[in-house]
């Protein structure tokens, strides 16, 4: 990758590696990553379990540190970042979206897409609600904003979460299993929910591990071992995998 295309980049990762230690044991997550993600990219990472996709999306999260390289997010180094701004930089630049939700159960969900943005210094209360309501109606939960998360469908507490990575104008949105916790009906819905956000604009950086909803990323990379195996378009990557071709049912 050339220089300009280097700075244009809105994560930038080079020889990132991340080492667990636990009783003497060395535990090699990551080792020697190279990616970039461009801004208004759709990226799905797939691998299978224990290969090291989730341990990196949180890297990019700034959830997690990783043992070395270099990790640039729009153009910023993060290494040397205190854990304030850590802090600041996962409130206002990253939006995330869990396979478990992570709503809180005794808040109705508007007040659980506002949670966020009460940590942002400076926003008019005025504001926040209509963040929220804005980021609501573009989910389709609007007409539930007084509803608790019991009350909800799996598919719609999904939603809600979207709505609140969404809320805060996030720079780049982190789903990790969007539809793991799904049926096969939801799991589309939400699907074809983020692919909209991505048409719209949105730069997406997805964790999944089933090649059906990986293909509605623009772009794929596969993770073994902590490593990037392959990368490219879902046909493209099947065939350096050396996996025989899917149909992908639309």
């Amino acid at each position: 990758m050339s220089k300009e295309a280097k700075s244009s980049s809105l994560i930038q990762i080079d020889g990132l590696t991340k080492v667990f230690f636990t009783d003497e044991v060395e535990t090699h997550a990551l080792s020697g990553i190279h990616l970039s993600i461009a801004r208004g990219e759709y990226l799905a990472m797939s691998g299978p379990s224990g290969c090291g996709k989730s341990t990196l999306l949180s890297i990019l999260g700034l959830l997690d540190t990783p043992s070395g390289g270099q990790y640039n997010l729009n153009g910023l180094p993060v290494a040397n970042l205190t854990f304030a701004e850590r802090s600041r930089i996962r409130n206002q630049e990253i939006g995330f979206i869990f396979q478990s939700f992570n709503l809180i159960g005794d808040l109705t969900v508007f007040e659980n897409v506002e949670l966020p943005l009460t940590y942002r210094s400076g926003m008019a209360a005025s504001e926040r609600k209509d963040r929220v309501a804005r980021a609501l109606d573009r989910v389709g939960m609007a007409h539930r904003t007084r509803h608790y998360p019991a009350q909800l469908s799996g598919g719609q507490q999904q939603r809600v979460a979207v709505a609140r990575a969404l809320a805060g104008s996030p720079s780049i949105l982190l789903a990790d299993e969007p539809t793991g916790n799904l049926d096969s009906k939801n799991g589309e819905a939400v699907m074809t929910l983020l692919a909209e956000l991505h048409a719209e604009g949105s730069t997406i950086c997805m964790v999944t591990h089933d090649v059906r909803f990986a293909a509605h990323a623009q772009r794929q990379v596969h993770l073994f071992d902590g490593k990037i195996v392959a990368e490219g378009e879902l046909q493209q990557l099947l065939a350096e995998l050396e996996q025989p071709p899917v149909r992908i049912a639309r």
